[in-house]
């Protein structure tokens, strides 16, 4: 029952200040849903060795199994240099988490008619009509093309099959193509302008789609991207503390990313242009803040198939595109080695899970899940009607396996399994 209370105790305030984690996420013992309490303490120990070993500041992990909150923690500091104590309500940078986001905006905007997933994105923004495909994918001489064969859906926009890269290659680097201090106009014009790496749907590459699905966000909905969130997603399922940026009283609760070295933590500036007024490039790719709870929030509506606490943003059937591989056979499988291997990638914007022998910690197959750069994570899992979230700050993300220990952990504190 310690761990209940300290859930309790967490989340009170929370509780108190707004709608939270709401109706759906109300504290519970872990033994009512089929779970283990001093299975889930060890958890806390684990990611408080974590930190006590210097492998992340502070951590804010939440676990939650039929609709029920049976565990939170808020450990460590989210600023060392000021000795700040993480809370239930800090604001972490969660990069590719914000991929889901803007790919539940996109099948909001499906259900409304505004576009077919076959659809060629020239349709809607031409500046992709005539662009060219790399002679040699691994080359940044964007002199060496030729025609591109076929044209690029939203659907490859969704499943990373579009041809177009990261954001971190070498070839949009020496380009620069993305740079949050651009417009998203001007980074959309930098993607099309630049030759695709392959022909769209043949095969899987992580990159920008997501960045460019925002900008499809706006052409449909009429409104700039952001505002499009806030009105149809944020405020809908009561994420208020999810944003592009953070000021004034939420500034005070953004999180110090740090990188290890020389034996220790140190603060470390990933982006140039800071967090804490509007960036010039509003990012549906990898732009957003968030807390654990707007992140439980979330899973728990994606989990519920597109409802959570009476409120509706997805119709079942189309939410239940979240759990569908939709890579084409010709892109498959998605990668080479580790849990790549074993996954494929849905509408929804989600890895899922297709081998979970693949994987190097606990995992079902029909579970999707994913991270952000600097070191968050989630899953959701319909086999055992759960959703696990975990945030940290360091980059590189790996923070000594935290998040890997964090899933092990929470998975071996089910006492009744589902499947």
């Amino acid at each position: 029952m310690k761990a209940l209370v300290r859930v309790a105790l967490c989340f009170f305030p929370l509780l108190l200040s707004g709608p939270a984690i709401g109706q759906a996420l109300q504290p519970a013992d872990p033994a009512s849903v089929g779970m283990d309490a001093a299975k889930l303490e060890q958890v806390t120990a684990r990611l408080q060795q974590h930190i006590d070993d210097g492998d992340i500041p502070g951590v804010v992990a939440a676990v939650a199994r039929d609709g029920k909150l049976v565990y939170f923690e808020s450990l460590g500091r989210f600023d060392l240099e000021n000795d700040r104590e993480t809370r239930p309500d800090t604001l972490f940078r969660i990069y590719s988490m914000t991929r889901q986001v803007t790919s539940v905006a996109v099948l909001q905007l499906y259900e409304q008619g505004k576009f077919q997933f076959d659809d060629p994105i020239s349709m809607y923004l031409p500046e992709f009509a005539d662009q060219r495909v790399l002679l040699d994918p691994g080359s940044t001489d964007i002199t060496q093309t030729r025609e591109r064969v076929g044209d690029i859906t939203v659907a490859h926009l969704l499943t990373h099959t579009s041809g177009l890269g990261p954001r971190s290659s070498a070839l949009y680097r020496e380009n620069n193509v993305r740079d949050k201090s651009i417009s998203l106009d001007e980074m959309t014009s930098n993607a099309a302008r630049i030759p695709l790496f392959h022909d769209p749907g043949t095969s899987f590459r992580y990159g920008i789609h997501a960045t460019i699905l925002g900008k499809l966000v706006e052409v449909w909905s009429g409104q700039p991207f952001d505002e499009y969130l806030q009105a149809n997603l944020f405020e809908p399922l009561g994420m208020d503390s999810t944003m592009f940026w953070a000021e004034g009283e939420d500034a005070e609760r953004l999180a110090v990313v740090y990188r290890p070295s020389d034996g220790r933590l140190n603060p470390y500036r990933i982006e140039q242009v800071p967090w804490t007024s509007r960036p010039p490039l509003i990012e549906g790719g990898v732009g957003l803040l968030s807390t654990a709870p707007d992140f439980m929030r979330f899973s728990q509506m994606v989990l519920n198939k597109g409802e959570l606490d009476g409120e509706r943003v997805l119709q079942i059937e189309t939410a239940e595109l979240m759990y569908e591989n939709a890579v084409p056979d010709a892109a498959m499988p998605i990668g080479t080695g580790g849990y790549w291997l074993g996954s494929g990638w849905t509408l929804g914007g989600f890895n899922l899970v297709m081998d979970a022998g693949a994987y190097n910690f606990p995992v079902s197959n029909g579970m999707i899940w994913w991270d952000g750069s600097a070191a968050t994570r989630y899953f959701i899992d319909p086999n055992e009607n759960m959703i696990m979230v975990i945030m940290g700050q360091v980059s590189p993300s790996r923070g000594g396996g935290f998040r890997e220990n964090f899933r092990r952990l929470v998975d071996e504190a089910i006492i009744e399994r589902r499947i």
